[in-house]
């Protein structure tokens, strides 16, 4: 079956996301500082989260999936619309328009961030919305299998691995750099497969020299603080909320196209 005939099988929503780097958001924190800043906005990630998760909405729709007001997701959403996170998409109907995830990935460069406080602020914040993304997703994991929506033929694939390796900084690159190509290679192989579902696929390699022996870590979500099963996780999401930057940046969308994406793709899909 040839892949036009495939994605005319599976909803829109479904559809494999672009190709090269049209699905890549590159941020760079000299370039767009307000862009960044006002992605940290907890509500405007798990908006942002949702369009990536679930495919196109309106106001009033994800006004009903976060509990918030329309009048709130709206604003919000004209402000990810401003930087180029979210667009309109095709509407339903003419009563009320309907929003789209520009990009289905957000990334940057870990040294460019590093050396602006801006950036340094944004990942931070990213990465403790990651590890609350992970409590979430394995909440849903386990009330979907509860519930017998999980096939056999998934349960041994799924799951999660916590291990201590003894590396050389050379060799968590060269594991990162492994992980990264054959996820990309399986994507690709997969992107027209009938039988293809949305995985959460989280990678964290994370040297513990100066940790002190009993020292619990700073900052992580509680399992019992992650929403319930079928909330939404914008966090980063991870993951799967943030402030109004006060510069004006044009031109977010193409703020990738200045150079090459990162060879390391470091960032966030759910948000």
């Amino acid at each position: 079956m040839a892949d036009e005939e495939r994605d005319a099988e599976r909803p829109a929503d479904r559809a494999r996301p672009p190709a090269g780097r049209d699905h890549l958001r590159v941020l760079d924190p000299e370039r767009e500082p307000a862009a960044i800043k006002a992605l940290t906005h907890p509500l405007r990630v798990r908006l942002l989260g949702l369009l990536r998760m679930d495919g196109p909405a309106t106001a009033s729709e994800l006004a009903a999936r976060t509990g918030e007001s329309s009048a709130s997701t709206s604003y919000h959403l004209r402000v990810l619309a401003k930087y180029a996170f979210v667009a309109e998409a095709e509407h339903r109907d003419g009563r009320e328009r309907r929003w789209r995830a520009v990009h289905a990935v957000t990334t940057w460069d870990d040294a460019a961030m590093e050396a602006s406080p801006v950036g340094r602020e944004f990942t931070g914040k990213m990465a403790r919305r990651q590890i609350a993304h992970l409590g979430e997703s394995l909440g849903w994991y386990e009330a979907a299998r509860a519930a017998g929506r999980v096939g056999q033929e998934w349960l041994e694939p799924s799951g999660l691995t916590d291990l201590l390796p003894m590396l050389t900084p050379e060799s968590l690159a060269e594991l990162k750099q492994t992980f990264e190509d054959k996820l990309e290679e399986l994507t690709a192989r997969d992107a027209g497969e009938a039988r293809a579902e949305k995985v959460v696929v989280f990678f964290a390699g994370l040297p513990v020299m100066g940790r002190v022996e009993g020292e619990a870590g700073v900052g992580v979500p509680e399992a019992g603080d992650r929403p319930a099963e079928g909330a939404a996780g914008a966090e980063v999401d991870t993951g799967a909320q943030g402030v109004t930057g006060a510069v004006e940046a044009d031109g977010g969308a193409e703020a990738d196209e200045a150079g090459a994406a990162p060879r390391r793709v470091r960032g966030y899909t759910h948000d």
